[in-house]
């Protein structure tokens, strides 16, 4: 029988990457809540202590580290020195908008770095600190599932991602690691001021609107939870209804059409 107390934390220690603001605050902040220890990065300072301090006031003991997730020697010596990790979440990323054609050696190799090799970093080095029953929750993008003109290196890294997590599924299966992800929309952060293109309100073509950094956080507990023991190599899309409309949206008279 389902217990109320399988989606508690307690005694776990969660490691979450870009958890300076966004959905990475919002997910070390419910981490707390529901009794898990943390290990923050990022590579903002002051951002990253206030959620720390804010994660500490709701009773976590919390690791901070300032951190740069593309350089992977810097990764493999942080992570190198932790003892146990139960939970890592691979939410640093970001992009810029731009047509392909129009992207620089350099743009394309942060891109690919910030969104995938960071990914790969955390968890060569994490995995070996991790036991059976512990969680990686790697957060895609509704990019990874539909055309994505203007970010598409970006769109195609996480696709790599969600790709990358169904075979770690199974791959650390063996270990009894469990690998899910988390594709959000429509959760606006400070990292996508500036992001919209267009003249529509975007909100408008998700079935729930526009939600909350915050929105994010009862699907990552869950996957970082026992409730999901049985639950492995999936995607969980929190991103009010984006996926599902694939191209439709709301007219002005309230109607769904293409």
């Amino acid at each position: 029988m389902l217990s109320p107390d399988a989606f508690r934390l307690d005694s776990k220690v969660a490691l979450i990457t870009g958890a300076a603001q966004g959905l990475g605050r919002s997910m070390a902040l419910a981490f707390a809540q529901y009794g898990a220890d943390l290990l923050l990065c990022d590579r903002k300072v002051d951002e990253l202590a206030e959620t720390a301090q804010a994660a500490r006031e709701l009773g976590a003991n919390v690791v901070t580290e300032i951190l740069d997730v593309r350089d992977t020697a810097a990764v493999s010596q942080w992570v190198s020195g932790l003892e146990r990790i139960d939970v890592l979440v691979n939410n640093a990323g970001g992009t810029f908008h731009g047509a392909f054609l129009d992207a620089s050696d350099k743009g394309q190799r942060s891109l690919v770095d910030e969104n995938f090799t960071s990914v790969t970093n955390f968890v060569r080095a994490a995995v070996p600190h991790m036991g059976a029953g512990s969680s990686i929750i790697n957060i895609t993008s509704v990019e990874a599932y539909r055309a994505a003109p203007g970010f598409g290196i970006y769109g195609a890294m996480k696709a790599a991602v969600e790709h990358l997590s169904r075979t770690l599924a199974l791959e650390l299966s063996v270990r009894g690691i469990r690998v899910n992800t988390i594709a959000p929309d429509g959760l606006p952060t400070p990292g996508d001021a500036g992001l919209i293109v267009g003249d529509d309100d975007y909100g408008k073509k998700l079935a729930l609107g526009w939600g909350t950094s915050d929105d994010i956080s009862g699907a990552a507990v869950f996957l970082a939870s026992s409730a999901s023991r049985y639950i492995t190599g999936t995607t969980v899309h929190v991103d009010g209804g984006s996926d599902a409309s694939r191209g439709w949206h709301l007219d002005s008279k309230g109607n769904w059409v293409p």
